[in-house]
């Protein structure tokens, strides 16, 4: 991440999920600051996490908030030893492992916009990520066999809450939950509830690219955040959003990837043939109120595609989309586009 100050831009790192298949990039632009924001950063989720309070800010709240990002990580993580979700997983097929609320909480959430994208987005897909690997050190193309095995373990439905007994089960053995793209919307949902009652007015909270816009800029001026050109830098952005009191999420192919043999593989896998989707599409980016709502529903539109994945976005409520084509094109939900002003001329709005 890097600030720049006076008229230029914040930059803010993409949203990175750890060992999970889909990630993003948004900007924050500060326009005409006088004194570098004074943000309190640490690494969480396997990235950087990033929270500014501006003049409100305290030591003692933001240990409180990073502890609770810490929390969350240490319950939630497919890639840590003895969490929560790592239990559930070496238990799979085995036995019901008991869970904590929050873990419930966002393992419903996500079984339920699994069934909204017809698994589309589905929290089972750890076999399918392992097998790929992407974003490790060893990334590979695994052998058509392999695939056909990891895609025959990924069924949300196969996942069983008890709500009574407070406890989660994968039915087959093999199945493995990775809570990537949904973990961090929630612990960013979570950030703004504790700001709220800790009285805190205005903030930016960025989990690796995980954007909540709290609050207004200053008085009622609105925060502007630019949207990733994904065919450029990083930090070069393509448009600006205008917004209040909303997360921005996007996932875009162009964060995580691998090189084999001359190709690049992006890590938003296929559950449907378990190969990097492939829809004409470079990212999506969702405006919601809720940040577990935009994170989940990135990763849904980017692999349902335009058409089904502007459709699952329009049925729902306070949420809107942009969607940048890879002959790009730009088009978006008609709330999104309010808020939206191209920068960049080698792109095109068609709404």
């Amino acid at each position: 991440m890097r600030a720049l100050h006076g008229g230029e831009a914040y930059g803010i790192r993409m949203k990175r999920v750890s060992r999970l298949t889909w990630g993003g990039f948004v900007c924050l632009l500060l326009v005409a600051c006088a004194e570098p924001p004074t943000a309190q950063a640490e690494l969480v989720f396997g990235t950087i996490c990033s929270i500014n309070l501006y003049e409100q800010g305290s030591p003692k709240i933001y240990e409180t908030l990073f502890s609770r990002l810490r929390e969350i990580d240490l319950t939630m993580s497919a890639t840590k030893a003895d969490t929560a979700v790592d239990r559930i997983n070496q238990n799979a097929g085995i036995r019901p492992v008991p869970v904590p609320p929050d873990l419930m909480e966002v393992l419903e959430q996500a079984l339920t916009y699994a069934a909204l994208s017809e698994g589309a987005f589905d929290p089972t897909v750890g076999p399918l990520v392992q097998c790929w690997a992407i974003g490790s050190e060893n990334p590979r193309i695994p052998e058509a066999l392999e695939i056909e095995e990891s895609l025959s373990l990924i069924d949300w439905q196969d996942v069983v809450i008890d709500r009574e007994a407070a406890t989660v089960f994968l039915r087959r053995p093999g199945m493995a939950l990775d809570l990537g793209a949904i973990t961090k919307g929630y612990a960013a949902d979570e950030m703004a509830e504790l700001l709220q009652k800790a009285g805190i007015t205005r903030a930016i909270i960025d989990l690796g690219g995980n954007i909540v816009a709290y609050g207004t800029k200053s008085q009622d001026e609105p925060w502007r955040i630019g949207i990733q050109d994904p065919l450029d830098s990083r930090g070069s952005y393509l448009g600006i959003l205008t917004v209040r009191h909303k997360s921005v999420v996007t996932s875009g192919v162009y964060e995580r990837y691998a090189e084999i043999d001359g190709k690049r593989y992006h890590h938003i896998l296929s559950t449907q043939d378990g190969y990097p989707v492939s829809k004409g599409l470079l990212s999506v980016t969702i405006i919601a109120d809720r940040s577990i709502e935009a994170d989940a529903l990135s990763t849904a539109a980017f692999a349902l595609g335009y058409e089904k994945g502007r459709a699952l976005v329009e049925s729902m409520d306070h949420a809107e989309a942009i969607f940048v084509f890879e002959d790009k094109q730009i088009r978006g939900t008609s709330g999104a586009l309010a808020w939206f002003t191209l920068k960049d001329p080698q792109f095109s709005l068609n709404p």
